[in-house]
């Protein structure tokens, strides 16, 4: 799970009965981030300054949420319980909390009157805070020993489906995976010099696709998509879709080196879903890195992609998916 990065927070908001909800993570203060996305129609909110070519490099938070466009208002209430906190990009006048937002769409699966919002997005953070992990359904994220996190059908997974493409679409979830690279010299140098860092990297990933998870168990071929005869449009809710996720590191990387992670994360995803990036998806990564230890930027992108494949095809594993 990202909470296997140390300092990473993660708070989760769930309504069962709507079937939606939001996850945020609160990331340690520094922390860079840049991000990619793929997808046709994405949902999101500050995602241009994570330009490498944009001022500000540091991310407070990161939330994925349901919802919708709609769900986007969950970023207000995180950039309200930082700024009670004190943190945030420091100016002139104060500090401005830099919250990055990715909705998916899952009005069409529960109540979709009922929307994440501010005090949703508020209620994750104060959870993620104070500890208070959301546990609404069974199953842990892969790979890590931190606290317990659930997955599947909890905050931003809760109202996910995959599978839309063929007509007969699936229960999915919120998926997570990590992987360890042993030890690296710290990110400090010389005198100062830090010992010796475990390498992290960990994805968590929110699947909504229209396509299908390939679980990369097949000793053959999958072939094509089943796809039923085209209908009118949307007919087979291909419209309501979008796999949104974050990718965190505990190495040290530029803005730039992040961008190239979360380009790396989309290859991730194009290796576990099958169809990816669809123009009614609105696929959308971010990478971020705290800088706690040194690291080859070639093997960093290895381990981007190896963890969001590991996410989403984590799902397949969980009873949330039935049949």
């Amino acid at each position: 799970m990202v909470t296997d990065v140390p300092g990473v927070l993660v708070g989760h908001w769930t309504d069962e009965r709507a079937r939606t909800g939001c996850t945020v993570v609160v990331l340690p203060e520094g922390t860079v981030a840049s991000g990619e996305v793929r997808g046709g129609a994405p949902a999101t909110r500050e995602f241009a300054l994570l330009d490498p070519t944009r001022t500000v490099d540091r991310v407070d938070a990161v939330v994925l949420t349901g919802g919708s466009a709609f769900g986007l208002a969950t970023a207000h209430g995180v950039v309200e319980g930082l700024a009670a906190a004190g943190r945030g990009y420091e100016t002139i006048h104060g500090r401005v909390p830099i919250v990055v937002a990715m909705a998916l769409y899952d009005l069409g699966v529960g109540d979709g009157t009922v929307r994440p919002g501010a005090e949703h997005g508020r209620l994750a953070f104060d959870r993620a805070v104070d500890g208070a992990v959301d546990a609404t359904v069974g199953g842990t994220t892969e790979g890590g020993d931190g606290p317990s996190m659930p997955v599947g059908a909890v905050g931003a997974g809760t109202g996910a489906t995959v599978d839309k493409w063929s007509g007969l679409p699936r229960p999915s979830g919120l998926g997570g995976a990590t992987l360890r690279a042993g030890t690296a010299p710290g990110a400090e140098s010389g005198p100062r010099a830090e010992p010796e860092v475990e390498l992290v990297v960990s994805a968590l990933v929110a699947v909504n696709a229209l396509g299908r998870i390939d679980d990369g168990t097949a000793d053959h071929d999958i072939g094509p998509p089943v796809r039923p005869a085209l209908g009118p449009p949307d007919s087979h809710g291909e419209l309501t879709n979008t796999t949104i996720g974050v990718i965190v590191t505990n190495a040290r990387v530029d803005k730039t080196g992040c961008q190239w992670l979360a380009r790396s994360g989309h290859d991730g995803l194009a290796r576990a879903l099958y169809p990816a990036h669809m123009p009614v998806d609105g696929d959308a990564l971010v990478a971020a890195a705290t800088g706690q230890v040194k690291a080859d930027p070639m093997h960093l992108r290895l381990l981007a992609q190896a963890a969001v494949t590991r996410a989403v095809r984590s799902l397949a594993r969980l009873d949330t998916l039935g049949s």
